[in-house]
């Protein structure tokens, strides 16, 4: 796993930096885990564009990922390790004992051939799923639940990584990697290690059709605009447009857009660092 820098040949492959995909050990998808995805264009029902430079991109199928992990002291094995266009990390293809296939998110160091398992009672070992109230504290953790049974939402990025921290009754303490310290139920699953393809961060796409690959059209910013189109627009010469804010007039910097009265702020201890 690593990053590939091209000499600069052409303009495109000046600052050009891609993955090696050393990982990946199978190029064609489980197909009967593949569902058809459409695209928008960012255009709704009637055809009217309700969400701005959107458009085109290569074709693409969804793989359908186990986030709930709930086929319990069931042994499988990894059979592969694969590329997944639709997330930045990487993903392994699950071959139960019972014969059924599975998708998850591929943990940092998971290999073809290892065994995981998911469920209360397994090993502490990376890509097995157990709850946090079995995980030893000190674990680098990701895939984690919000709600018992309802799946991972927190910690699914590439490289991402969060640590469980102390345990209080019935809550687990967790440190996230946005530096925000909050309360999770016990009861609640994450899976050990951290996020698979950690050098994403360091990708560059060199050059503006990289970026219509993945279906986003160029944008204009808001300052070369006219008054009517936004608020930062208009003014003589290069005026700077004032204190950056939405199309909409939601200020972007500074301007704090969660709810006070919002109902998971109890469980927040610290907050991220800004």
């Amino acid at each position: 796993m690593g990053i590939r820098k091209f000499k600069p040949v052409t303009a495109g492959t000046r600052f050009k930096a891609v993955n090696t995909f050393e990982e990946i050990t199978k190029s064609t998808p489980e197909k009967s885990l593949l569902v058809a995805k459409t695209r928008s264009g960012g255009r709704n029902d009637s055809g009217k564009m309700t969400m701005r430079y959107m458009g085109g991109g290569h074709k693409q199928q969804y793989r359908i990922i186990d986030f709930i992990r709930e086929k319990l002291s069931i042994p499988a094995t990894v059979h592969s390790i694969e590329y997944d266009p639709n997330r930045s990390a990487r993903i392994a293809l699950l071959h139960y004992v019972d014969g059924e296939k599975r998708y998850i998110i591929a943990p940092h160091g998971l290999k073809a051939g290892t065994s995981v398992m998911s469920g209360p009672g397994s090993a502490p070992e990376i890509g097995n799923t157990l709850p946090l109230s079995e995980i030893p504290l000190g674990t680098v953790i990701h895939n984690i639940e919000l709600q018992p049974g309802r799946g991972g939402k927190l910690v699914r990025s590439a490289g991402s990584f969060a640590q469980l921290l102390n345990r209080d009754g019935r809550y687990a303490i967790v440190k996230l990697a946005s530096g925000e310290t909050r309360m999770i139920l016990v009861a609640c699953s994450a899976t050990i290690g951290s996020v698979s393809n950690p050098d994403h961060n360091q990708e560059r796409m060199g050059k503006a059709g990289a970026n219509r690959w993945r279906g986003r059209r160029p944008r204009t910013r808001p300052v070369v605009m006219n008054p009517v189109d936004h608020p930062m627009g208009g003014g003589e010469g290069r005026a700077s447009g004032g204190h950056p804010r939405s199309r909409n007039g939601i200020k972007s910097k500074g301007y704090k857009t969660r709810t006070p009265k919002k109902y998971s702020n109890r469980f927040i201890i610290e907050r991220r660092k800004k």
